[in-house]
């Protein structure tokens, strides 16, 4: 820890050199309603959202009043990161106290001592994969563990994500390609060389992008460099960062990666902008310009396809069309961090996307006291899906609510710390 406290200290000092960072000038009438609000957000997430264990549930049914399990490490991880930015606006401590009780059911997926997939993370899937393991729900669900530890001084949390990560750069990383093969099987440990578990791989010819990915989401090799102080963890995130550059379409999107289709057209909603974080972080590590360059055009795209009302799709595809059954808050709270975070370094272009992903986020917030106890608090993330069988699925997403705790404490520290 005594390196990553050395590295943030040093990078304090650079940015009190540096001109003040641009603040939104918000009405004041803000400041409690967003306090209020994260305050309704963590008492769902402890209450509601995570279950006694620490692990966050996944999507709610709303037809028929059932939690259903999807990627829970990858929801727990969200979840803590966005309980720690509420607690460092709210001082509540049951945002932290929930982190801690997330943070220890996360770290008790370590595979053992003496296992065949020793070090890594049982992270299982469910819902279409089932028990295979997808890389980059353990690569995007690790920044609130290495928060955790510095909030708490417990390193496990970040050494339990160090071992995960360094087994993933040293069983599945191809310095080759700067791709990371991207599903295991945790029963066998037999890594997906050779063939996909996704739909939208089916048919065509064989790619390795059909079975390996960037997997930059979460910035888990930066994080495991500051942590460490290991000068492998940074290189291998600067070459995968390196080919994010190179790999972006023209249109601010990463096309041949999915869960983008370019058969379909298809952009998700969240995707993009994780890669462009990572790519934040490395312009942060490095002061190189092509990272920032390469940012704005997602930012840019971002703002192509966030409605009036500031909402952005879960859905949405190069003709300018949307599926308007998936209005998604956690990809409009994401797209508000990154437009802030530019908006700290002196791109001031998304203000105004900005102010309107804010509105959206606060206005469409399920009341503390509404009927439905699973919803209570929640913040607005809906899907529906009709079914072979002839009935619906609609269902609300907890990931709205750990990105949502993270947008309002970054707009709540830049207007008002």
């Amino acid at each position: 820890m005594k390196i990553k406290w050395m590295f943030i200290l040093v990078l304090g000092i650079m940015s009190q050199a540096c001109a003040q960072k641009p603040k939104l000038a918000l009405d004041l009438e803000y400041k409690d309603r967003i306090v209020n609000s994260l305050n309704n957000a963590i008492e769902h997430t402890s209450k509601t959202m995570l279950d006694q264990k620490g692990m966050a549930k996944g999507n709610y049914q709303m037809i028929t009043g059932v939690w259903k399990e999807y990627e829970p490490a990858w929801h727990t991880g969200q979840a803590i990161y966005g309980l720690l930015e509420a607690y460092g606006v709210t001082g509540n401590k049951k945002s932290l106290n929930t982190a801690v009780r997330a943070g220890d059911w996360w770290v008790g997926l370590q595979f053992p001592k003496g296992h065949k997939l020793e070090g890594y993370l049982n992270a299982k899937h469910g819902h279409k994969l089932g028990d295979l393991i997808n890389t980059t729900t353990i690569t995007d669900g690790t920044p609130g563990l290495f928060n955790l530890s510095d909030v708490t001084g417990n390193d496990t949390y970040a050494d339990v994500a160090t071992s995960a990560g360094a087994w993933i750069l040293d069983s599945l990383y191809i310095p080759e390609e700067r791709l990371s093969y991207n599903i295991v099987n945790g029963d066998t440990g037999e890594i997906w060389k050779d063939r996909s578990p996704h739909s939208q791989h089916q048919g065509l010819p064989f790619t390795i992008k059909h079975v390996a990915r960037p997997n930059a989401e979460g910035y888990l090799w930066k994080d495991m460099y500051v942590h460490t102080g290991e000068k492998r963890f940074k290189k291998a995130f600067l070459e995968i960062c390196d080919k994010l550059v190179e790999d972006q379409s023209e249109n601010g999107w990463w096309m041949d990666y999915e869960p983008n289709n370019p058969t379909t057209g298809k952009v998700h909603g969240r995707f993009n902008t994780w890669n462009a974080e990572a790519l934040i972080e490395a312009y942060t590590l490095t002061k190189e310009q092509k990272y920032l360059d390469t940012v704005v055009k997602t930012a840019k795209a971002l703002a192509k396809v966030q409605d009036k009302t500031g909402v952005i799709w879960y859905s949405s595809y190069l003709d300018g069309n949307h599926d308007k059954r998936s209005p998604c808050g956690s990809a409009t709270s994401f797209a508000g961090i990154l437009w802030l975070q530019l908006y700290e370094l002196g791109i001031t272009d998304f203000e105004d996307n900005i102010r309107i992903a804010l509105d959206f986020t606060l206005k469409n917030q399920f009341s503390i006291n509404h009927k439905d106890p699973n919803l209570a608090g929640a913040y607005y993330e809906i899907r529906q899906r009709s079914k072979k069988d002839g009935t619906f699925e609609l269902y609300y997403r907890d990931i709205a609510t750990s990105f949502g705790m993270r947008f309002l404490s970054d707009v709540y520290q830049n207007a008002f710390q």
